[in-house]
């Protein structure tokens, strides 16, 4: 089981270094394959007055840094195809945002840097429509493909997890990611902003492991209530090296009885 984590967006240098030092230390200590992750500009926050992030090239400046000092493979989403390039150049995994998961340009622009690309299926799609998302990275020569699960809307302001996703999406050949943070997310349900229910994140996170994912996403903050994004929906980070305890008691059971 591999963790993919970080959080939701670079707020600081010194800040986001500080929250991959402690996730490293946590994770070191639990033997968990650790990959960072943090956003350097969020292109669809619900209001236009929203913190984006230092955008491209101060985000990819901190990224870097990280990866060089705490030796860990760092992964970050892009927006658009003129960003795939510059950021494949620093990331090892580069991310393609969900409600961008069927724009061919961007897909095809993040497979022809080589990097790993992971996929966000998108919250309007069945699980076995991800073989158009595969289709298109392996026609651009990239297989290099993680597949993640983040929850589908249902209803208004909404989203609920199908487990039933995660085999048939693994059923396309390429490792599935089970996002459990954004899973509990409430799309623009505070009005100007997203909220959450972050009280299930562990639930939703031992359900996965238990179902066979391959790797666990997880946003976590030292204050989700003063993040600058996702907030409501991020793991408190003092909270993460108890739940990755119960995540690989859970993946040694299952891998037993498998």
């Amino acid at each position: 089981m591999v963790l993919i984590a970080g959080p939701c967006v670079i707020e600081s240098p010194s800040g986001t270094l500080k929250i991959a030092e402690a996730i490293k230390k946590i994770t070191a200590k639990l033997k968990v394959p650790f990959v960072f992750k943090a956003s350097f500009d969020k292109a669809n926050r619900t209001s236009i007055s929203s913190f984006r992030g230092p955008g491209l090239y101060e985000g990819l400046k901190v990224l870097s840094q990280i990866k060089t000092k705490l030796d860990v493979p760092i992964l970050s989403d892009v927006h658009d195809v003129d960003q795939a390039q510059m950021a494949g150049e620093i990331l090892d995994i580069i991310q393609v945002p969900a409600f961008l998961c069927r724009q061919t340009d961007l897909l095809v622009a993040a497979a022809k840097t080589g990097k790993t690309v992971n996929v966000k299926k998108g919250q309007f799609m069945a699980p076995w429509d991800v073989k158009g998302i595969v289709h298109k990275m392996e026609e651009a020569g990239n297989r290099r493909l993680l597949l993640t699960e983040r929850g589908v809307s249902f209803g208004y302001n909404n989203l609920i997890s199908d487990f039933r996703a995660l085999p048939v999406m693994r059923a396309s050949g390429y490792p599935v990611v089970f996002d459990a943070t954004h899973s509990v997310q409430k799309p623009g349900g505070l009005g100007s902003s997203s909220g959450g229910e972050s009280q299930y994140i562990p639930l939703l996170a031992r359900c996965a492991v238990a179902a066979g994912v391959d790797a666990v996403f997880l946003e976590t903050h030292p204050n989700p209530a003063k993040a600058l994004s996702d907030g409501p929906n991020s793991l408190p980070l003092k909270n993460l090296e108890a739940l990755l305890k119960e995540l690989i008691a859970i993946d040694r059971i299952r891998d037993k009885n498998a």
